[in-house]
C-alpha cells in the first residue's frame, strides 16, 4: 500500500512541475468543460486553434503567436515576422483564449476549412467575439484569409 501511495504522490509531483512549467496546457487547457453553447469539451491548442467536442477549429480572424515546438518558426525565424514566435507570448495568448472561453456559452459560426483540414470559424462567448478579445488585449493581430 506504500509503495503505491508513493508511486501516486511521485506521479503527481510529476504532473504538477510540467503544468508549472508550461510544458503542456494548464489543466483546464487539457480538457475544460465548456458552460453550454456550441461545445460540450473544449480543449485549447494555442492561441488560434481549439478542439471543440474532438473538432479541430481555428479561429478565422485572428492569428496568433507561436509555441515553443512549432515548426513555422524556423520558416519564420529568417523571414517577415520573427517576433510571432515569441513563445512566452504564445503561452499568454493560449491561456488568454482558455479563461475566455470557460467564461460563458461558447457559439460557432462556422466559415469553412483551411488547407489543414481544420474548421475555420469565429467564436464568440456570451456574444463576445474571442479573436477580437485577444486583439485588444495584444495577444494576436488581425488575419484575413
Amino acid at each position: 500500500m506504500t509503495i503505491v501511495t508513493g508511486m501516486l504522490a511521485a506521479a503527481l509531483l510529476g504532473a504538477v512541475g510540467l503544468f508549472a512549467s508550461n510544458a503542456v496546457p494548464k489543466l483546464a487547457s487539457a480538457v475544460g468543460w465548456a458552460r453550454g453553447g456550441d461545445c460540450t469539451l473544449v480543449s485549447v491548442h494555442d492561441g488560434d486553434t481549439i478542439r471543440c467536442d474532438g473538432e479541430k477549429i481555428r479561429l478565422a480572424n485572428i492569428d496568433a503567436p507561436e509555441l515553443e515546438g512549432s515548426p513555422r518558426c524556423e520558416q519564420l525565424r529568417h523571414g517577415k515576422n520573427p517576433r510571432w514566435c515569441d513563445f512566452a507570448l504564445g503561452i499568454k495568448s493560449r491561456d488568454a483564449l482558455d479563461d475566455f472561453l470557460v467564461a460563458g456559452a461558447i457559439k460557432i459560426e462556422r466559415l469553412g476549412t483551411d488547407r489543414y483540414g481544420r474548421t475555420l470559424a469565429r467564436i464568440k462567448v456570451d456574444g463576445k467575439d474571442a479573436g477580437d478579445h485577444l486583439i485588444s488585449l495584444g495577444l494576436a493581430k488581425a488575419w484575413v484569409q
